[in-house]
């Protein structure tokens, strides 16, 4: 059995990740936890959710040394598919939805991912700004909105701090008949975050590396 460590948090929560994957989990990663991992020697680590504002952010030459050592190292989601967009070509592999977007550069900014939450409650008070877009495009190619309305939310949405940026906080500067509004909000909360569907393909890829 190879030896697989996680990083994970809010993204998908760790009881679910068990059921999917054999793994030692860790908390959202931070500058030098990759580096106490190498000396745990994995053969494989996984980076899903890890922090950004409010202490350093994972280095990519802690990624790089671990890629030097041999360890597969792969990302997806949220701070994994950032970092896995910038260092693919050294040989970290990137998956999913997010890290294609980062790839392509639709999306360039780590505000993108990023989110503020209730550390003691271990919940999520604003929404990510991929999951939002996401959601939205779904619901304009649903034609719940249309292709304006959807760029509209989007910008009202991205003009919001990000700890700020909840669907309350955004839907209340939207300008939008009550009924539509209401039926898309009810449609924005149904549907699932991209972020942890990305957590799930980047848990089984690492399975089918086994």
């Amino acid at each position: 059995m190879p030896k697989i460590i996680v990083y994970l948090g809010l993204s998908i929560l760790e009881d679910e990740a068990k059921s999917i994957l054999d793994a030692d989990f860790k908390p959202p990663v931070k500058r030098g936890d990759i580096l106490k991992a190498i000396a745990e020697k994995p053969d494989i680590i996984g980076i899903i959710d890890g922090v950004f504002h409010h202490s350093p952010a994972v280095a990519h030459k802690e990624i790089m040394k671990a890629l030097d050592k041999g360890i597969t190292v792969v990302g997806g989601s949220s701070m994994g598919a950032l970092r896995a967009s910038e260092l693919d070509d050294l040989g970290m592999v990137g998956i999913g939805y997010v890290y294609r977007q980062y790839k392509s550069g639709a999306i360039t900014s780590d505000d993108d991912v990023a989110l503020s939450f209730d550390p003691e409650r271990n919940i999520t008070l604003s929404e990510a700004l991929v999951n939002i877009d996401y959601k939205l495009n779904l619901a304009a190619d649903k034609e719940i909105i249309t292709e304006e309305e959807k760029d509209n939310i989007h910008n009202i949405a991205k003009d919001i701090y990000y700890p700020k940026r909840s669907y309350q906080n955004i839907f209340s500067k939207v300008e939008m008949e009550d009924e539509k509004k209401t039926k898309l909000i009810e449609f924005l909360l149904k549907e699932k975050d991209i972020k942890y569907l990305d957590a799930i393909e980047v848990l089984d890829y690492i399975k089918n590396l086994e």
